[in-house]
C-alpha cells in the first residue's frame, strides 16, 4: 500500500516537473516569435529555425484567408503544446532583381539642418551664442525664416547678414513637432558680419549598395538602414534626391576597430530619383534607361518572409571593385524574429568567404544594402559592422524593406 502512495506521488512530482518544463519551454519560444507575421499560406505556416513549432489551426486559418481577413492561428510546440497565438496575413512573395550595385546618393534636405553651435564675439568682447539664446539645438530642422520657405544654406546666411541685428523669426522642427523661435544676430567683430552662432547643412552625398529592385513599377529599395547626418546622428530630411552611377575604385581593408569602406567615384548620369529616407533605407524609383541597364542580365529571387530564414549558409551580392557585384559566402549566426528594438539588426551575419575576407577584411562601409540570399530566396540585406570584429555584422530582413517600399 505504501509502495502504490509513493509511486503515485513520484509520477505526479514527475509529471508536474514535465508539465512545467513543458510551460517554460512554451513561453521561451513565445518571447521569441513575432505578433504578426505574413505568409503564402496560413494553413502551411512553418517557423524554418524551429521545425517543432507548427501551426495547429489549419481549419480555421483557410477560413480566414477565404472570406479575405487576416488569419489568427495558434503556433504549438510538438503540434500539441500551445505557444502563441498570432496574426497571419496572407500574400504571395514578390519576385525581385537582386541588386549588389553601387550607387551615389545625392540628398537636398527639407530645409537646413542645425549640425553646430558656436560662440559668436561682439564688439564689447562679450561671447554670446544667439541660436543657444533662441532655443536652436543641434539637430534641429530650420524650415522658414521670416515666412519664407528655406531651399538652401545660402537663404538663411542671407537673412542673418542682412538683418542688421534686428529679430528674425525662424520655423523649426525637433523630435517630428514644429516651433516658433526668434533669431537676434550678433555683429561678429572678428568677421565683420552679422552671425547666427549655427552651422547648419542643407545637402549630403554618399555611396550605398542597391538591395533590390521591382522590375515593374522601376521602384528600388538600398542601404537597409537610414541616411542620418554624421554631425547630429539625426535622420535626414529628405526632400529631393537623386541616385547616381558609381565606379568603386578602392576598398580600404577593415581591421579590428577601425571600420574599412569602400571608396569611388560618381560618374556621368543618373538612375532616377530618391523619395524616401526612412528606418530601414534609402527608396527611389529608376528611370527607364537605368532599369534596363541595371536590370539586364540580373538575378531575380523571390522575397523570404521572415519565418522562412534559418541559421546556416548564405551569400551577398555586393560590389568591392568596378561596378558588377559578385557572390560571396557568408553565414547567418542568429535571427531575431521579433524585431526587436532595431528594425535594421533582425540578423547577425558572418562573411566567410576567403576572396572577400582578403579583399575587404569583411563588412566595410559602402557595403550597406548588399543583398542576403539563402535557399534561393532574398532574405535580407548588409546594415552594419562591428568594429571589434570586421568580419562580423548585422543585416535586416528584406521583407521589412519590401513593406517600406510600399508604404
Amino acid at each position: 500500500m505504501h509502495l502504490k502512495k509513493y509511486i503515485r506521488k513520484a509520477a505526479a512530482v514527475v509529471l508536474s516537473a514535465a508539465l512545467a518544463g513543458l510551460f517554460g519551454t512554451a513561453q521561451y519560444y513565445s518571447s521569441l516569435l513575432p505578433d504578426t507575421l505574413t505568409a503564402s499560406s496560413a494553413a502551411q505556416l512553418e517557423i524554418a529555425q524551429y521545425p517543432e513549432i507548427s501551426c495547429s489551426a489549419e481549419n480555421e486559418a483557410v477560413q480566414a484567408a477565404c472570406a479575405g481577413e487576416v488569419s489568427r492561428v495558434t503556433l504549438s510546440l510538438l503540434g500539441t503544446f500551445p505557444v502563441k497565438n498570432v496574426s497571419v496575413k496572407e500574400a504571395e512573395a514578390p519576385v525581385l532583381a537582386v541588386g549588389g550595385r553601387p550607387f551615389g546618393i545625392k540628398l537636398l534636405m527639407e530645409g537646413v539642418m542645425v549640425t553646430g553651435l558656436g560662440d559668436v564675439e561682439a564688439e564689447d568682447g562679450q561671447r554670446i551664442c544667439p541660436a543657444e539664446k533662441a532655443g536652436i539645438r543641434v539637430g534641429d530642422i530650420i524650415h522658414s525664416v521670416n515666412g519664407k520657405v528655406l531651399a538652401s544654406n545660402t537663404d538663411l546666411q542671407e537673412a542673418i547678414c542682412t538683418s542688421e541685428g534686428s529679430s528674425i523669426a525662424l520655423i523649426a522642427e525637433r523630435n517630428g513637432s514644429e516651433f516658433a523661435a526668434e533669431l537676434t544676430p550678433v555683429y561678429s567683430a572678428k568677421s565683420g558680419k552679422w552671425r547666427g552662432g549655427m552651422w547648419v547643412r542643407d545637402s549630403i552625398a554618399g555611396i550605398g549598395t542597391m538591395t533590390f529592385i521591382n522590375k515593374e513599377t522601376g521602384q528600388f529599395a538600398g542601404l537597409g538602414h537610414p541616411i542620418c547626418d554624421a554631425d547630429t546622428g539625426e535622420l535626414v530630411p529628405l526632400h529631393s534626391g537623386e541616385a547616381v552611377p558609381v565606379e568603386i575604385t578602392e576598398a580600404v581593408k577593415g581591421r579590428c576597430g577601425i571600420p574599412g569602406e569602400l571608396r569611388g567615384d560618381f560618374t556621368l548620369g543618373s538612375y532616377g530619383t530618391l523619395d524616401c529616407n526612412n528606418g530601414c533605407g534609402i527608396f527611389g524609383v529608376l528611370d527607364d534607361a537605368a532599369l534596363d541597364e541595371l536590370c539586364t542580365d540580373c538575378e531575380e529571387f523571390p522575397l523570404a518572409y521572415r519565418q522562412e530564414i534559418k541559421t546556416g549558409a548564405a551569400e551577398i551580392y555586393t560590389t568591392v571593385e568596378g561596378g558588377t557585384p559578385k557572390r560571396y559566402s557568408a553565414v547567418i549566426e542568429s535571427i531575431d524574429y521579433s524585431g526587436g528594438s532595431d528594425e535594421t539588426r533582425n540578423m547577425v551575419i558572418r562573411i566567410t568567404d576567403e576572396a572577400l575576407l582578403e579583399k575587404t577584411g569583411g563588412i566595410v562601409q559602402g557595403m550597406s544594402g548588399s543583398p542576403l540570399i539563402q535557399d534561393g530566396k532574398l532574405v535580407g540585406a548588409v546594415t552594419h559592422v562591428f568594429v571589434s570584429d570586421p568580419t562580423v555584422g548585422y543585416a535586416v530582413f528584406a521583407e521589412t524593406m519590401a513593406e517600406c517600399l510600399n508604404e
